[in-house]
């Protein structure tokens, strides 16, 4: 059992047609048959949407995810028709709202990794491979990969997990064209985003990306390169065989597996509402990553 511990009643906005309420993000279509995107200010950890919200973090997912856009312009294209704000729409929206094309979404969540850890640690401390790919000897939690790999995963419902599968299920899925196409634009993206990250003293271990089609053109959607799908670690912190500290939700997780929490994450029971001090050193995370990342101050 996982899911919203409360799920929240969407917005009803005049002129815009309500799609999907999903972990983070409510999915509207405008009378031009476009999509509207908005990014909430809600968390998740262990499958669970959180009763909490983390104040600023949907805009900063968002203007993070119109930042990377722009670096990443002359490798793919990408969805965003406009970052303004719709007609009617809620003020609360600036900065958190994007209109998008309507695509053919690919039903993989393209994941690159250019570091051990994670369910891909998992598997390799098993068989030595992750996604049926073989690693050599000797890695550990942290460790630098030899070069980036591709290791798409099943897409899943709010509150499942995504599944690890291999390339070949997914050229089973989508077409070999297809596939050979999503592994080359999932590593030319993290190549570049790896780089643009290394030198702003961060390191993207891995991260995942959605893709879709307009006509026969791939095109990258969704969010991207944010620390919602990303792992960002402090490069002068890096230390392969142990957790990496990390600019994402871990104290979340810290605090939802610790004894002041007192949840059990194998119960059925859904999380408690987090502390105050959890919600301010979350939040102070991801406005650091995009601070570091843009080299932008937030406000």
């Amino acid at each position: 059992m996982s899911g919203f511990v409360e799920k929240p009643e969407p917005l009803q906005v005049p002129g815009l047609v309500h799609l999907h309420t999903g972990k983070v993000r409510e999915l509207y279509r405008n009378e031009a048959g476009d999509l509207v995107m908005v990014a909430s200010d809600r968390i998740s950890a262990y499958d669970w949407v959180l009763p909490t919200e983390i104040p600023d973090k949907g805009r900063v997912l968002t203007q993070l995810s119109l930042w990377w856009f722009e670096q990443l312009a002359d490798l793919v294209p990408n969805h965003v028709l406009s970052s303004e704000l719709p007609p009617g729409a809620p003020a609360d929206w600036e900065g958190r709202a994007l209109v998008c094309k309507s695509l053919r979404m690919v039903p993989v969540e393209c994941v690159a990794r250019g570091y051990l850890t994670g369910s891909g640690l998992a598997e390799y401390d098993e068989s030595r491979t992750v996604c049926g790919l073989a690693l050599p000897e000797g890695l550990v939690d942290g460790s630098e990969l030899p070069a980036p790999i591709f290791t798409p995963a099943t897409k899943a419902e709010v509150g499942e997990h995504d599944e690890n599968v291999s390339y070949e299920e997914v050229a089973r899925q989508v077409g070999p064209d297809t596939a050979a196409r999503l592994r080359q634009a999932t590593l030319a993206v993290y190549s570049r985003a790896r780089d643009v990250a290394r030198e702003r003293g961060i390191v993207l271990a891995d991260t995942k990306f959605e893709f879709g089609f307009d006509g026969d053109d791939l095109v990258l959607a969704d969010e991207v390169l944010t620390p919602d799908s990303s792992r960002f670690w402090p490069a002068d912190r890096w230390q392969p065989g142990r957790a990496q500290p990390s600019y994402d939700k871990q104290f979340v997780r810290d605090w939802l597996t610790s004894a002041e929490s007192g949840w059990d994450r194998r119960s059925e029971q859904p999380p408690p509402p987090l502390p105050q001090q959890v919600v301010d050193a979350t939040r102070a995370k991801y406005v650091e990553a995009y601070e570091l990342l843009t080299g932008q101050a937030w406000s």
